[in-house]
């Protein structure tokens, strides 16, 4: 095909803000299907600097201004979505906390096929249409919408080790009718570092819910919180995975209490009787191979382990080592992606264009059938589902950002379109992390990708529903109050929709038909006396399960005084 003429540059904006280009005439710019659409990018006006967010990352939003019109562009629509960073009542990052990578904030709107993120703006999209209608949600069992919960015991306000007594606040005053009940409340009084300590993971299986406190892992009823079972390891907690199908799980702890102890220790626990399996040290790969904060995922009977260096891939049962990431042709191993009973792998290229290559991996020997070659100076950002694969991929200079959806031969199949400005992978609501996997925000249910718009304080976000056949929007959820939404999990035709508390409002579970309609609220929570609780976890791990909805920090202060760090409602 003949290239298409470039747009000249645009002029640079120093306020960052204001409308995104519309959409390039017909025949502008679009490659053949299953061809990277990027061979011919204009080039973008620097982004400006902006301010720390408040959790001590880049804010996501607003982006670059693009004037209306302009060379084969129309004007832009009139709407104007909000961009604000992350989500309100949130306190800072702990001191020492993970950095999060610099996020890709602006989109090429020349760029066929490319997602436009901007405030007001609308993007482009391409594909062949045909969808693919296996669920693939990280959970398949369809959430109550009766809010059915078994009878518990009054409220546990314990100190951790599931006996209670140390509190003697009613959480439940003021609860009005329909509203829920607080079932219990765990607290935690530890004199640890400075820093404080990680509170990591949290797994619901069977009538156990399992929480981790710095060196330990414990295990409580899901109706009355009592502890059924605790391990303590030798050192701290410094990596943690979702659960196999029966659920078991592997942790990662420090080699040592000193302050330069590698995070390479792996242990397997069954979470449904706290008896811990096989122990293994992670090998040392090469020089570069560095355990400092290393991220878990699996799938399967396959545990990854991606840290800077290399990534290696084990058996869950076993501890054995299965491979590691390495790629010929002068290609840096990267991570491994791990979900979805498939795998992934992202390597990049020692080329002049630092090419970032992803590929296919069986989840058995590491090998691949195809590469997929991304354009000059992409990276993958997020990955959100491996069945169908749906990635993010952002370029950090020119703040150019894509969602492409690929078949399971590797080829492009569609991009997403829709006006909004999203935040990637895990700059929602919940958790700090460096995985490249979504990390709660987002989900995929089926042939649809549910995103969340960014929200600032007082405003509301919106919850956007993508066709992934068509990369089209099928519908948004209508603004509603100014409480950020965030989807927990899509499956059995529903997605399922958390609405964050504030300090005199309970925070709510809503579904969602996946057709779209009006959300449901199956679960309110008390605003009473529980609704300052609730909106003050550390950005919280949240889910819900048979009816009732688990809250917990991932981060606990440590000095030597009683903190809030498991919380449960129920009807």
């Amino acid at each position: 095909m003949t290239e298409p003429p470039q747009p000249p540059n645009q002029p640079p904006n120093p306020s960052g803000y204001g409308h995104l280009p519309g959409p390039p005439q017909p025949g502008y710019g679009f490659p053949p299907q299953g061809e990277n659409p990027y061979a011919q990018q204009p080039q973008q006006p620097p982004q400006q600097p902006q301010p720390q967010g408040p959790y001590g990352q880049q804010p996501q939003g607003p982006y670059g201004q693009q004037p209306p019109g302009g060379h084969g562009f129309p004007p832009p629509p009139p709407h104007t979505a909000p961009g604000f960073p992350g989500g309100p009542g949130m306190p800072p990052a702990p001191p020492g906390g993970p950095k999060k990578k610099n996020l890709a904030v602006l989109i090429a709107a020349a760029v066929a096929g490319v997602l436009v993120l901007g405030t007001g703006g609308y993007f482009l999209f391409s594909g062949d249409g045909k969808g693919n209608d296996k669920v693939i949600g990280q959970d398949t069992t369809p959430p109550p919408v009766d809010g059915k919960a078994s009878p518990s015991a009054s409220v546990d306000k314990g100190d951790g080790s599931g006996n209670g007594g140390e509190e003697e606040e009613d959480l439940n005053a003021g609860r009005k009718q329909g509203e829920s009940k607080v079932l219990w409340l765990k607290t935690s009084k530890i004199d640890g570092p400075g820093p404080g300590v990680d509170s990591k993971g949290q797994w619901i299986v069977g009538d156990t819910v399992v929480k981790t406190v710095w060196k330990s892992v414990t295990g409580y009823g899901v109706k009355d919180g009592k502890e059924k079972w605790t391990l303590t390891l030798p050192a701290v907690i410094c990596g943690v995975t979702d659960m196999t199908e029966d659920g078991k799980t592997v942790v990662m702890y420090e080699n040592g209490d000193s302050s330069g102890a590698d995070c390479n220790m792996m242990r397997m626990i069954d979470l449904k009787t706290g008896k811990e399996g096989w122990t293994k040290e992670v090998p040392k790969e090469n020089l570069f191979d560095i355990m400092t904060s290393p991220d878990l995922a699996l799938t399967g009977d396959a545990l990854v382990v991606n840290r800077t260096g290399t990534s290696s891939a084990f058996k869950v049962s076993t501890g054995d080592k299965l491979f590691t990431n390495k790629r010929d042709q002068g290609c840096q191993p990267g991570d491994f992606i791990a979900m979805n009973g498939k795998m992934l792998a992202v390597a990049t290229c020692n080329d002049a264009d630092k090419t970032v290559q992803v590929m296919d991996a069986d989840p058995a020997t590491g090998k691949n059938t195809w590469i997929y070659k991304l354009p000059k100076g992409f990276d993958v950002e997020n990955v959100y589902s491996l069945d169908p694969i749906v990635l993010d991929l952002g370029n950090g200079e020119s703040k150019e950002r894509s969602i492409v959806v690929l078949g399971p031969d590797g080829k492009q199949r569609a991009t997403v379109a829709g006006e909004g400005s999203f935040p990637v992978g895990c700059g929602g609501l919940f958790s700090f992390n460096r995985s490249l996997q979504s990390c709660g925000s987002s989900y995929v249910d089926a042939n649809t990708l549910y995103l969340p718009t960014k929200a600032d304080i007082g405003k509301a976000n919106e919850i956007v529903a993508f066709d992934l056949g068509t990369g089209k929007v099928k519908w948004r959820t209508p603004a509603g109050e100014g409480r950020t939404l965030t989807p927990l999990k899509a499956a059995g035709g529903q997605v399922v929709v958390y609405r964050e508390a504030e300090s005199e409002k309970g925070g709510e579970v809503l579904t969602i038909p996946a057709a779209g309609g009006t959300p449901t609220a199956v679960l309110r929570n008390p605003s009473g006396a529980a609704a300052p609780v609730e909106s003050s976890f550390y950005s919280p791990n949240v889910d819900y399960v048979d009816g009732r909805l688990f809250i917990s920090s991932s981060h606990l202060e440590a000095k030597n005084k009683s903190e809030k760090f498991l919380m449960v409602f129920g009807k």
